[in-house]
């Protein structure tokens, strides 16, 4: 699967960072908003970790990054930061 981040764009007082899943049954477009550029970039990143964390792919152990079990390399907002495995739980916890 592929996941694709777009650089952000300034939309009137608040910038978007749009992103998208490539899921094995079909890709999926979102986006984040902030004040600025940093912070639409930066929510998009823990939206793409909190959609690769609460999936069936995670929990079913059919998702990996580089090697299995490491993470995936994406932050995740503090209200799941129990979900992290590997890397992702060594750095980011």
């Amino acid at each position: 699967m592929v996941v694709t981040i777009f650089q952000p764009e300034g939309r009137g007082k608040s910038w978007t960072c749009r992103y998208e899943i490539g899921w094995p049954e079909g890709r999926t477009q979102h986006f984040a908003r902030g004040i600025d550029a940093l912070q639409a970039a930066n929510l998009a990143q823990k939206m793409i970790g909190a959609e690769l964390y609460t999936s069936s792919y995670h929990t079913k152990h059919q998702l990996r990054w580089d090697k299995a079990g490491d993470g995936y390399g994406f932050p995740v907002p503090n209200n799941i930061r129990s979900l992290l495995v590997g890397e992702d739980k060594k750095y980011e916890a």
